[in-house]
């Protein structure tokens, strides 16, 4: 026992020890690239979202929804639950053109429970129907558009119908995309 003792003594005098707290050669250069490549990510994220929040509302107004002041919900809403941030818009595209056929005073964009079911404001459907999206569909198995829709709706187009409404919102994303690079806007 002594012996080993004896070792762990020495052991600690010719072990060399960490030294924290001093500078290491270059450090700071990583650590400064690191930082900016973090706040690099942050602004592409944020540009992103700007982008399909801007789309979402671009979209709305065209078609002359009572949604397009909603696009703020809906982005909050996907990154809330981990949905593609054009279904829900795609959804109630669909379901009441975008807002404009709903049963009087419903707020109920998406034919939620056959369109009866009435909601508060826009934006309380949006949370409701975007939470119940995850919970009761893709939580439980349903893994794309197809297969929420065989759940969602009767018809057999339904998932088609909502793709191509989709499909509307990322080409016009493309577009504003194409706008701000051709015309050197920075966000």
């Amino acid at each position: 026992m002594l012996v080993f003792f004896c070792f762990i003594l020495v052991g600690f005098y010719l072990y060399p020890r960490p030294v924290f707290g001093l500078p290491i050669a270059g450090s700071s250069a990583a650590i400064n690239s690191s930082i900016n490549d973090m706040e690099k990510a942050n602004q592409n994220k944020i540009t992103k979202i700007y982008r399909i929040k801007r789309t979402i509302q671009m979209v709305l107004e065209k078609h002359q929804s009572p949604l397009a002041n909603e696009s703020q919900t809906f982005v909050d809403v996907c990154l809330a639950y981990d949905l593609d941030c054009y279904l829900l818009p795609a959804i109630s595209g669909l379901e009441s053109s975008f807002g404009l056929f709903v049963y009087p005073n419903s707020y109920n964009p998406f034919g939620w429970g056959g369109g009866y079911i009435t909601f508060s404001s826009w934006s309380q459907a949006i949370e409701v129907v975007g939470y119940n999206l995850r919970k009761n569909y893709l939580d439980k198995g349903a893994k794309n558009i197809y297969e929420i829709g065989q759940i969602y709706a009767e018809s057999p187009t339904w998932a088609n119908r909502v793709i191509n409404l989709i499909n509307l919102f990322y080409r016009e994303e493309n577009n504003n995309r194409l706008y701000f690079a051709e015309n050197k806007v920075e966000l």
